[in-house]
């Protein structure tokens, strides 16, 4: 679990793609300062789990459905990614609850000065962004942002110059592919009503009262 605060941007020192996935190498120092095997740490939001590491240097495997799903894909040696370690019990929740588990890329439309932030516009599908809602909370890239505006074809965000400077975001051109996290409970929500209206109509009916004495 994570908070979308981004600790440190790192730098993909190798990579080493398979048939099935991709080993990443990650240098990342402050991450690294207490890590240990099988400890998690997001990588532009997504999930991945520490097999390896020395001198400020960690390795994780991105399986073919993170890749399907993120743009870790794209990635290149010397790239940078924003890193985030799991949130520890005592910690504070600064950001909205992020469960690093990507549900699918959006696309940097548009980037403009608003005073001293940038406003973002972000292209998405129509299944994602149903989820979505103004003054709601989204994961982008891994850093837990808040939408200022939705519309049927995209949604907008403020970065502010500590996210701005601290994160990968605003070192992003106009049309790259960013990782979209939605909240969690708007899925959840979703679920439970979907489900309420399914009992509804499969199990009680007019004869069914009938039958039972109503």
């Amino acid at each position: 679990m994570f908070t979308g605060i981004i600790e440190e941007i790192g730098v993909v020192k190798n990579l080493k793609k398979t048939s099935d996935g991709m080993t990443l190498f990650i240098d990342g120092k402050k991450v690294t300062s207490d890590i240990t095997l099988g400890a998690s740490i997001a990588i532009s939001g997504v999930c991945t789990t520490v097999i390896s590491y020395k001198d400020g240097i960690f390795s994780v495997d991105i399986m073919e459905e993170s890749l399907d799903r993120s743009n870790l894909k794209f990635l290149s040696v010397g790239d940078s990614v924003n890193l985030e370690r799991a949130l520890s019990v005592s910690g504070r929740l600064d950001g909205h609850i992020v469960s690093g588990h990507v549900d699918g890329m959006g696309k940097i439309e548009k980037v403009e000065k608003r005073g001293f932030s940038h406003e973002i516009t972000i292209s998405l599908s129509s299944d994602l962004l149903r989820y979505i809602v103004e003054k709601g909370s989204i994961a982008i890239d891994g850093t837990s942002l808040t939408v200022v505006d939705v519309s049927d074809e995209d949604f907008k965000v403020d970065v502010i110059p500590h996210s701005g400077e601290n994160t990968t975001l605003l070192k992003k051109s106009i049309g790259s592919y960013v990782n979209i996290e939605v909240d969690i409970l708007a899925k959840y929500v979703e679920k439970i009503f979907s489900r309420s209206k399914e009992d509804k109509k499969s199990n009680i009916t007019l004869e069914f009262l009938r039958n039972n004495g109503f």
